[in-house]
């Protein structure tokens, strides 16, 4: 699941800097997804939500307005909130993680996350890419995905480059 020192750094900067995100922003999730699902994105910390705009965004933003890929983008990480680890607490996962620690299970949740996800995004009826996506999101793509979908949705899910910018609109048909 962890990927590069670098990855590392950065994804631990967006989510130290992470905004919640604005009454406008809420408003997109809210018509991109299912009350239900909505229910689900919005029980994340605020650092979570932040990611999964930003990675809707991203998506939308290379040309996949379709809410199937929107939903995937938004869901893909849900079953993180399940490990109720912080900021620091996600810090030491990782390193456990990469270095083959045997695991409480709290991280073992944050490791798993992906089947976690998965699980919970099957039960409330979310889109099957969603699901799969979520399943598969730090592995191989799966055959139920297409490439283009896989490259954007796997693009839009890695730190940015500038952490910490929330700005950005959506300039789509979804909206």
């Amino acid at each position: 699941m962890p990927g590069s020192p670098a990855h590392l750094v950065r994804r631990f900067f967006d989510v130290a800097r992470a905004r919640p995100l604005t009454d406008v922003e809420r408003e997109h999730v809210r018509e991109w997804l299912s009350p239900q699902l909505a229910d689900l994105f919005f029980d994340q910390p605020h650092h979570d939500q932040r990611h999964g705009h930003t990675a809707a965004r991203s998506v939308i933003d290379s040309g996949f307005d379709d809410l199937g890929v929107v939903t995937a983008a938004l869901m893909h990480d849900i079953g993180k909130r399940h490990a109720r680890l912080g900021l620091f607490g996600r810090s030491v996962a990782s390193v456990m993680i990469i270095t083959r620690i045997r695991l409480p299970e709290r991280i073992a949740v944050y490791r798993d996350h992906g089947i976690v996800g998965a699980r919970e995004l099957g039960d409330a009826g979310a889109p099957s890419l969603a699901i799969d996506f979520a399943l598969h999101h730090h592995g191989q793509r799966p055959p139920t995905i297409a490439s283009d979908v896989w490259d954007a949705l796997v693009a839009a899910d890695q730190p940015s480059k500038t952490s910490g910018r929330t700005g950005g609109r959506i300039t789509s048909a979804v909206i």
